[in-house]
């Protein structure tokens, strides 16, 4: 039987379909979240997180397997995963679900719940003597809302802002604030709760990302570490000032550990003695992409030690080994993020820069440190080609051995990608590092559209991860080409290109990312009439910037949540400290940033002549809706071939199931369109 061109042409899509990456199927992978190694060493409890597209809702499950590898087992079945606290030497495993400790065994037998306090258990530490317990709560402070000031008008749903900062990230300040509390814990009854921070204007953990990170026991039980920016109002818009403070139990007494250090200073971890505090921070107040060093505090000698001094790079994450002679910790580095170790930290006072060691090399990062188990370590690894599974990594030979095989049937029945490193030469002569990923069945003979990625942060590092938005194994599965530099602003090439792309938005670093193209147009197998541009916020912006001073070099552009007149963005974002940093400063006064003339995307829009999809969302308080409805006006104006699409419950990403692949859809429907 003759198969007419249509049947031909659906039985090559269902092919196609089942042989690559969807991005319905990118939905169907388990997310993997290592939670804790047991303290014998021998185990990984873990959860697996798993969206339903049908209701746009995830649901956990835990899991249990043996450090070295081997069978995993079911521990807390769909809508019982959480997050584990602890596990205790008799294997029972306490864990935080929908706000109230639960128990179980570490074969996930004799589960229970075991406690039901009057309010939900947010960022919960039980203390290392189990008699104590700390957690966070809102309290109310100031009068915010129009119920509050004027309790007779009840259908009134006003606010009244006297200060910033009146909204952050995607909600508006209610006048509540996050505070750390106390209380006694026995057998799942829970005390009094005592504040910590009584009457104080402030959040604790930090706004709007601190997690259970910024609140921790010490060993003894006898106080608390904390996070806080302790500013309020414009003081607190204008700086990253946060530092550690600790509680005394005893006393009630609170002492600021980081006085005079006026960045961030943030996740402290103790060793298991005590005598001994690791932290994060950063120098400069107001720079959030400083240099991230590793500090130690030593209660003994009264001494603080920055164990990165001398070291030009930054460090993302850390933990202590079991012992206290090493911190390991995870940094970027040429394009990936490795895993490092900070060795001899017994006696601090002889400690040098030179017993920093890279662990793992590799096409790989390393993205989380889960735990240690002997001379090994748990942690959480991605590529381009593969989401997150746990590995055991030897700390002697570097070597990882995966444990977690979540993803491998649909990674095993599909089509990988090929990611290779390149090396361009940018147009201030500097080598530049940049990752190109290949279709699926590439063939160098063929002609290829081709996709230019642009990174957000803009000082994010540009690295091995896998995002569930920005996919580059989904875009190469797509038929495209994508190259992604690691342009002037990225972490991992030395503390001064990441610096230098302040105060130079618009200028070099938009020169790195047509370097990149124009190189990789050079290979036979790039069509120079079919390439984009796109990203998102940073990544965005430069989109914007580039549709102004590409010189016909792209034939589309997608930008999401990009900022696109920095007068406009500059009166509405909420982190000023970010504008007065990057941008320079205000609009106004004698000495106005160059920026706004030479970075601003809007005073380019009369050489807008490529079609143009935007994408905004409604509830994005950091790059706020009139950034993408101007973009989109000017487009529509001009004539431009153009679409928005909006989002009026996302804020800064994409976080609903259904509106994440709707987002996949309309891309690469604007790309098959337009490119």
């Amino acid at each position: 039987m003759r198969l007419t061109a249509f049947a031909l042409l659906f039985i090559s899509a269902i092919t196609h379909a089942q042989d690559r990456m969807t991005p319905e199927l990118m939905w169907k992978l388990g997310r993997v979240h290592g939670e804790i190694v047991t303290d014998d060493g021998k185990n990984v409890i873990y959860s697996i997180t798993r969206y339903d597209v049908n209701t746009d809702k995830g649901f956990s499950t835990m899991h249990v397997i043996p450090a070295g590898g081997g069978k995993s087992t079911l521990i807390a079945e769909k809508g019982l995963g959480g997050r584990v606290l602890y596990v205790n030497n008799r294997g029972l495993v306490t864990f935080l679900h929908k706000g109230q400790l639960w128990t179980m065994n570490s074969d996930g037998s004799q589960r229970k719940q075991i406690t039901n306090y009057e309010h939900p258990l947010t960022n919960a530490r039980i203390a290392p003597d189990g008699k104590k317990i700390l957690f966070s709560k809102e309290v109310e402070l100031l009068e915010i809302h129009s119920k509050d000031r004027h309790p007779e008008l009840r259908k009134s749903d006003a606010y009244v802002f006297d200060n910033l900062n009146y909204r952050h990230w995607d909600t508006w300040e209610d006048g509540k604030f996050e505070h750390i509390f106390y209380a006694t814990y026995s057998n799942g009854k829970i005390g009094k709760a005592i504040d910590l921070m009584p009457g104080e204007l402030f959040d604790a953990p930090q706004k709007p990302f601190g997690g259970s990170e910024d609140a921790i026991w010490s060993p003894d039980s006898k106080s608390i570490i904390y996070v806080s920016k302790k500013k309020f109002g414009k003081d607190y818009a204008i700086s990253t000032n946060t530092d550690l403070y600790k509680y005394d139990l005893s006393t009630g007494q609170t002492i600021n550990l980081t006085e005079g250090m006026k960045g961030y200073d943030t996740t402290p971890q103790f060793d298991q003695s005590g005598q001994k505090l690791a932290w994060l921070s950063m120098a400069q107040d107001g720079y959030e992409a400083d240099k991230n060093r590793l500090y130690v505090y030593d209660f003994k000698t009264k001494q603080k030690y920055d164990l990165t001094a001398d070291w030009d790079e930054t460090v993302t994450s850390f933990s202590w080994s079991r012992d206290g002679s090493q911190i390991f910790f995870i940094a970027p580095v040429k394009g990936t993020q490795q895993l490092f170790a900070a060795n001899s930290l017994k006696n601090l006072r002889n400690y040098r820069t030179k017993n920093l060691c890279q662990i793992t090399h590799g096409q790989f990062d390393i993205n989380a440190i889960i735990g240690q188990s002997g001379s090994s370590l748990i942690v959480s690894r991605t590529d381009m080609n593969h989401a997150a599974e746990l590995f055991n990594v030897n700390l002697l030979t570097g070597r990882a051995a995966q444990i977690t095989s979540v993803n491998k049937s649909i990674f095993d029945s599909i089509k990988l990608s090929r990611v290779a490193e390149r090396t361009i030469k940018t147009s201030d002569n500097k080598k530049m590092l940049a990752w190109v990923i290949y279709p699926p069945d590439f063939d160098s003979t063929k002609t290829y559209p081709t996709l230019l990625y642009c990174q957000g942060g803009p000082q994010s590092p540009l690295t091995q991860s896998y995002s569930f938005r920005w996919n580059f194994q989904l875009m190469a599965a797509n038929g495209y080409i994508v190259i992604a530099p690691n342009r002037r602003g990225m972490p991992g090439h030395g503390t001064e290109w990441n610096r230098s792309i302040s105060g130079d938005w618009g200028g070099q670093p938009i020169r790195d990312y047509l370097a990149a193209i124009d190189d990789l147009s050079r290979e036979p197998y790039v069509d120079k009439d079919r390439l984009g541009a796109v990203g998102a916020s940073y990544g965005g912006y430069s989109v914007f910037m580039l549709a102004g001073v590409h010189n016909s070099r792209f034939k589309t552009f997608i930008a999401h949540d990009g900022l696109f007149d920095l007068k406009s963005w500059y009166g509405t974002t909420e982190e000023l400290w970010f504008a007065n940093y990057d941008i320079g400063g205000p609009y106004w006064g004698k000495s106005v940033p160059k920026s706004y003339e030479m970075s601003d995307p809007s005073k380019k829009v009369d050489n807008w002549n490529t079609p143009i999809m935007i994408v905004q969302g409604g509830k994005d308080y950091r790059v706020g809706i009139e950034q993408g409805l101007e973009a989109f006006q000017v487009a529509q104006l001009k004539g431009i071939k153009s679409r928005l699409l909006y989002l009026p419950e996302e804020n800064h990403w994409v976080n609903g199931a259904q509106n994440a692949i709707v987002w996949q859809r309309e891309f690469f429907k604007w790309l098959k369109e337009t490119l």
